[in-house]
């Protein structure tokens, strides 16, 4: 195995890796290692069944299954499909996933350490690729924030809400996601978390907050709360944290969710057609109580 940084803050490639295979525990620790150091690590050309995609991801901690509970594999319900193609004018997956700046699973007491997805079919125009997914630095924002405002901001918290994304999604044109029910809502009620997280990889701080789910900064007056939450938003996504990932068929892209935000790039037509698998690693294995 060889991990080949790409020399601009986040993002590596592994080379020489077959993630069909069972790994030795030194490799699954040296790709978890990764993880922290890079945020965001692809292994280029590889051929998996959605029993190898959840083995594999399964290594790295609890898997999530979707609290909407639509377009999981019919044999591994770990294994969610994103896409746009339909079949017997029936989509086959999410069409609109992760459309937009945000952190999986914010809005669950046991947060995501790690996405795993695989590209499946990519499309392409004019030679280059289409729905790139891109990443900012949570590291790096928060090493940047105004002293005064790291100080006013420590120990403090945030509300999370599942329903905000959700309902910002279905918000857009052509949406076919529906509303959450009530059951669903209460499945996922609104938790809290710190603003500022240690990140249980590197030991170093970063910026927990998010445009798609953080909803309200807990200690803070509302009118105060709102202006700092537009600030962070802004802060966060500037084009210096950025990296995007330029997918390849056979790509299996990895994030640290954790010490990432990521928005998928919506630069794609129905007829260009796109899909995906992805499962969802919780982080219980590095905050087994958490708060």
């Amino acid at each position: 195995m060889r991990i080949e940084p790409n020399g601009a803050g986040l993002g590596a490639t592994i080379h020489d890796i077959d993630l069909s295979q069972a790994l030795s525990d030194p490799d699954y620790k040296a790709i978890e290692q990764a993880l922290g150091r890079h945020g965001v690590v692809s292994f280029p050309g590889q051929r998996l069944t959605s029993a190898q995609l959840r083995d594999y991801s399964a290594h790295f901690g609890k898997l999530e299954i979707n609290v909407a509970n639509i377009f999981h594999d019919a044999d591994f319900p770990e294994v969610m499909i994103l896409s746009n193609i339909k079949e017997n004018g029936q989509p086959i997956g999410l069409s609109d996933a992760g459309q937009d700046w945000h952190t999986d699973m914010s809005y669950s007491k046991t947060i995501a350490f790690s996405n795993v997805l695989y590209g499946i079919k990519i499309p392409y125009r004019n030679g280059e690729p289409l729905g790139n997914t891109e990443f900012c630095d949570m590291h790096a924002a928060y090493d940047d924030l105004p002293e005064d405002l790291k100080q006013e901001l420590d120990g403090m918290t945030i509300t999370h809400d599942f329903n905000k994304f959700w309902e910002m999604m279905r918000r857009e044109k052509g949406s076919t996601r529906p509303p959450l029910t009530e059951k669903q809502r209460q499945q996922k009620p609104p938790v809290s978390h710190p603003v500022f997280l240690v990140h249980p990889i590197t030991g170093k701080k970063v910026l927990y907050a998010n445009p798609g789910y953080s909803m309200r900064i807990n200690e803070l007056p509302e009118e105060r709360s709102e202006a700092v939450l537009k600030f962070l938003f802004e802060h966060q996504v500037q084009d210096k944290y950025r990296y995007r990932h330029r997918w390849k068929e056979g790509d299996v892209l990895m994030w640290d969710n954790m010490g990432t935000i990521h928005n998928a790039v919506a630069d794609y037509t129905p007829e260009e057609h796109r899909l995906i698998k992805r499962c969802q690693v919780m982080a219980d294995k590095y905050f087994p109580e958490l708060y």
